[in-house]
């Protein structure tokens, strides 16, 4: 059933067509030449098992992972005896004697050991084609539609397809092999691994990988399983077919790994239920069941922003096109749905979250260990969740929170005598908390109030009262419990600082960053609101409403900036990747043009003084925050610098970008810019965080006509929408809990009463 209701818009009115729904669109990435590299190959993964395919012809690649191979074992990084020394510290940073407080942090409160694990690659999948080394016709691409990789080119006058697939519903990776001629396909095929410790035995038309991790608790094992109607001949080293017409190949792996405290799977059981179920199951019956069960999320949402014909160039070239030439408004929609496909592939519900790299991983000492660097990297793998309506694949990161409550309330203890949980700017598999590397930026404490946020934000969207009341508050209360109790009195102010810490990753050691104090101020609302709403905890919520107005509030300094620092030293000409005073403009909600606009023009002035350029993740949270400031434009700006192309080897382009897989670059890979860059594309069209859904906020010049399907709003709301020559046109708003609507554009609110599930049809 739809109601319509006719709203009164300084445009007059316009009629609704009433049409706006999903439509399938073109959203590949295609090139006329293989991977060179790593960085071009292309990923496919099912939330567990993660595959980058090379489409090289004569020798194809296929490098795997599965998300618990790491280094390490279980462990507790807890310093015992850190809070003997806490006071110390805190005295010397009232003193202005930094280094000293840096010295003694980092030889008594710091991590033991000092760093954390690393996730680690797992193999690779070698399929050699004889006499294929001269070919003609050679295309390959990625679907991000369904989710598919495929190689097609021809030898002679044989045609031969490849396509490759990760499946949650069947856990393999499927690589399908064709030729159009009866007979013409041949290839010999291995798995190989980068660990020193490991060994393949074949056997009949399996082949298996024992991977043991160096120096470490964690064993693998991966099998593949080839099926073919050709000849079919085992050898010690490889598999040999020929005289085949197809052959399916399938891969899984698993590992030991129970939980962060239990190493006793047995890896072999998981893996051969898996493969033993795919017994007499064809590719195209595998192939059918992974396309039902991806569309069942990748179908949620559409974006089109029209098309100049660009997509019929392959991407590679395309992106340098658009370096020269930044006229291509159906890349950017693309860019958007690519993080989805990126989402869905890396963060299913029950696996572990996407860690720095996703699921995807070549190295066994890869940057900053490929884990969980929760000061930004973390967080913004997740931005998108909500908006784009992938609310599920958020579920990964709940769990790692309720994980690293548990070790967090240890860290707590030891180091700062407090209850609840604590944790610091880092995260690995066996879910440490303490604070890691130095102490000049590893004691930054704000990771549990941020993650914290992430619970707060899926019951904005959702209004999932029992999610709140079971899963949400118990970990909101545990955070916001230690902070209460951590929080402490500046000597010179008289307000409440947070001490010691950091504001990522500058300035090292200080007292009383202005990220913390957002975050805190931030998780006490949240608390006082849940509180409310389940009728509990009444004491704690007065605690909160006390101590919140004590936090040193958002300041204004010399030079127009909003603050970094407690004292007014920001340095206008420092052009650092994090920004991370600006939290409470995004992804928080502290400070926002209703409510504190002077703050918010400080802010505006301090990513001002930062600067345009940054990492690849950098340059996406500057999108977000430009998206806030509603100057679409600007933020446009900032996306033709994320599209740059970034090639192995070339270092003539400084600061992040994109290689030719679309893949974020730092540099080198990391996949957060992947996912932050696409809330922020969405955050130009659509905003709820100011409790009214917000139309075209920030639309750029560059794209004037377009439509969206499927976005989520704040309050349980789900809208599409569409707009022509820079007006808005039509909207359709889903009510999901029956919460009360508050919608504006261009400066007219309406407001209305809505029924769970009912569509609303409403006209400007």
């Amino acid at each position: 059933m739809k109601k319509n209701f006719y709203l009164l818009a300084f445009l007059g009115f316009f009629s609704c067509t009433n049409q706006i729904q999903y439509e399938e669109t073109d959203l590949k990435l295609w090139y006329e030449q293989p991977a060179k590299s790593w960085n071009e190959a292309l990923p496919v993964g099912n939330g567990r098992l993660g595959a980058m395919v090379f489409g090289t012809v004569s020798r194809e690649r296929i490098q795997f992972n599965e998300e618990t191979l790491w280094t390490g074992e279980p462990h507790n990084y807890a310093h015992e005896g850190a809070y003997d020394y806490l006071d110390s510290i805190r005295q010397f940073l009232f003193k202005g004697e930094q280094r000293k407080a840096e010295n003694l942090a980092s030889e008594k409160f710091m991590s033991v050991p000092l760093r954390q694990m690393a996730y680690q690659p797992f193999g690779d999948l070698i399929i050699e084609f004889p006499g294929h080394e001269e070919y003609t016709d050679y295309t390959r691409l990625l679907d991000i539609q369904n989710a598919v990789a495929r190689t097609t080119y021809k030898v002679g006058d044989v045609t031969y397809t490849r396509e490759v697939l990760a499946s949650d519903p069947d856990q393999v990776i499927a690589v399908q092999l064709d030729a159009d001629q009866k007979g013409a396909l041949g290839f010999h095929i291995v798995m190989n691994s980068p660990h020193e410790q490991s060994e393949v035995m074949t056997d009949g038309n399996q082949q298996t990988l024992y991977v043991d991790v160096k120096d470490g608790a964690l064993k693998g094992i991966a099998r593949i399983e080839v099926r073919t109607k050709g000849t079919l001949i085992t050898h010690d080293s490889h598999i040999e077919v020929s005289d085949a017409t197809s052959a399916t190949i399938y891969l899984s792996a698993s590992t030991n790994h129970v939980s962060y405290q239990d190493v006793s799977a047995d890896p072999e059981e998981e893996l051969s239920e898996n493969l033993s179920n795919l017994n007499g199951v064809s590719y195209k019956k595998v192939r059918e069941k992974h396309l039902a069960d991806y569309h069942k999320y990748f179908k949620r949402f559409n974006l089109d922003f029209g098309s100049n014909g660009r997509e019929a160039l392959p991407m590679d070239k395309r992106l340098h096109k658009f370096m020269e030439f930044p006229e291509d408004p159906q890349l950017v929609a693309l860019y958007v749905q690519y993080g989805r496909y990126l989402m869905i592939s890396s963060s299913r519900p029950g696996t572990y979250p996407a860690n720095l790299q996703g699921i995807w991983n070549k190295d066994l000492k890869p940057a900053w260990g490929s884990k969980y660097t929760c000061n930004i990297n973390t967080e913004m793998n997740y931005w998108p969740a909500e908006l784009t309506n992938l609310s599920d694949c958020h579920d990964a990161l709940f769990n790692m929170i309720e994980e690293v409550a548990q070790t967090g309330k240890e860290v707590a203890k030891v180091h700062y005598n407090c209850d609840g949980w604590v944790l610091h700017h880092n995260t690995d598999i066996w879910r440490g908390s303490a604070p890691i590397n130095a102490s000049n930026h590893g004691i930054w404490l704000g990771g549990s109030g941020w993650l914290c946020s992430h619970l707060w934000e899926h019951y904005l969207y959702t209004r999932d009262i029992d999610f709140l009341r079971d899963r949400a508050w118990p970990l909101l209360k545990g955070a916001a419990t230690f902070y209460s109790q951590f929080l402490i009195e500046d000597p010179k102010t008289g307000w409440l600082i947070s001490t010691p810490s950091n504001s990522p990753e500058i300035g090292g050691l200080v007292a009383g960053p202005t990220m913390d104090h957002q975050i805190i101020r931030s998780l006490f609302k949240a608390c006082i609101e849940t509180s409310e709403i389940l009728g509990v905890d009444n004491d704690f919520a007065d605690l909160l409403r006390d101590l919140t107005p004590k936090i040193a509030p958002n300041q204004i300094g010399q030079y127009g900036q909003l603050q970094e620092w407690m004292e007014d030293k920001d340095n206008p000409n420092n052009h650092h990747r994090h920004v991370s005073h600006l939290w409470g403009v995004t992804p928080g909600a502290d400070i926002t043009w209703e409510t504190s606009p002077e703050i918010m023009k400080a802010a505006m002035q301090s990513l001002i003084y930062r600067g345009d350029d940054g990492t690849g993740w950098s340059l996406s949270w500057k999108i977000n925050f430009w998206a806030r400031f509603m100057d679409g434009n600007h933020a446009y700006e900032l996306i033709k610098l994320l599209f740059r192309v970034k090639e192995d080897g070339n270092n003539t382009i400084r600061g992040g970008g994109s290689y030719i897989n679309l893949f974020d670059s730092h540099p080198p890979f990391q996949i957060d810019g992947n996912f932050g860059a696409p809330a922020g594309m969405v955050e130009m069209l659509m905003q709820s965080h100011q409790n009214v859904i917000d139309l075209l906020p920030a639309l750029p010049d560059a794209l004037p006509d377009g439509s969206i399907y499927g976005v989520c709003a704040r309050g349980g709301f789900e809208l599409s929408f569409s707009w022509k020559e820079g007006i808005l046109t039509d909207v359709s708003v889903l009510s999901k809990a029956g919460e009360p609507l508050r919608i504006r554009y261009k400066g007219e609110v309406q407001e209305m009463e809505t029924e769970k599930g009912e569509t609303y049809d409403i006209t400007f």
